[in-house]
């Protein structure tokens, strides 16, 4: 049995290493997920955020890495059960000097510059908050982002708080931070599931049996943790 997986460049959850294979704490999950099915073959298919949802849909390949569960979303496709909760965070200059804290405080500076990727849940937080179109700078992916905001044509990239941290941590940014918001007040925290097609009933059925067992383990915990997962981002999910 062979199952496809499309993935995108966006660190640690999911990325193209060096020797060209795909590696990331989200495909790894789903590498062990897959094979305790009994899955031979796994296929991973690079594609961008915009595809994911329609490439699953329409076939082009069997399952999403994790993405934020939303009931716009859930529409289309089929998630499995939760397999992280994470909420947002900036990466920014280091010392940020714009004091950007949350979307609110970029909401607050007209002259802010927030780098969103388009289609992710990120763009309609800042919405929420007041964040002005003119403020948001759609990116197709996270490294052009990144590069932008190197590059000083944005303040601040929105996106997950563990994937900021572990940016900031690389060699490669040592002159950027990582913020992570703070808690909403009634402490919901989003989550990320993988996505199926929604006549997948077999394999969406199969992989949320096998997560029902393995999610909080041992063995998961260690393996989420070398790429910056911790308990913050597990528990939500294994005690829910």
């Amino acid at each position: 049995m062979t199952v496809r997986i499309a993935y995108i460049e966006e660190p640690p959850f999911g990325w193209t290493g060096q020797d060209h294979a795909p590696t990331g704490a989200d495909i790894e999950l789903a590498d062990v997920v897959l094979r305790a099915i009994g899955v031979s073959s796994i296929e991973h298919c690079l594609t961008t955020f915009d595809e994911l949802l329609p490439g699953v849909q329409e076939g082009r390949w069997d399952m999403n890495v994790p993405l934020f569960v939303t009931a716009e979303r859930a529409v289309c496709v089929a998630f499995s059960v939760p397999v992280w909760s994470i909420g947002d965070g900036f990466l920014l200059h280091r010392g940020n000097p714009k004091a950007l804290t949350s979307y609110e405080a970029v909401a607050a500076r007209s002259d802010a510059r927030l780098g969103i990727i388009a289609g992710q849940v990120q763009f309609d937080s800042a919405k929420s908050a007041g964040v002005l179109d003119s403020q948001i700078v759609l990116f197709k992916d996270q490294p052009t982002a990144i590069s932008a905001l190197r590059a000083g044509q944005i303040d601040a990239y929105a996106s997950t708080a563990v994937g900021n941290r572990v940016l900031a941590g690389s060699a490669d940014n040592a002159a950027l931070e990582a913020v992570a918001h703070d808690r909403s007040s009634d402490g919901c925290v989003p989550v990320g599931a993988f996505s199926f097609s929604k006549s997948n009933h077999g394999l969406v059925q199969a992989v949320n049996q096998r997560l029902g067992e393995y999610l909080g383990s041992s063995d998961h915990r260690a393996r989420m943790e070398k790429y910056g997962l911790t308990h913050t981002e597990i528990d939500g999910v294994v005690m829910n």
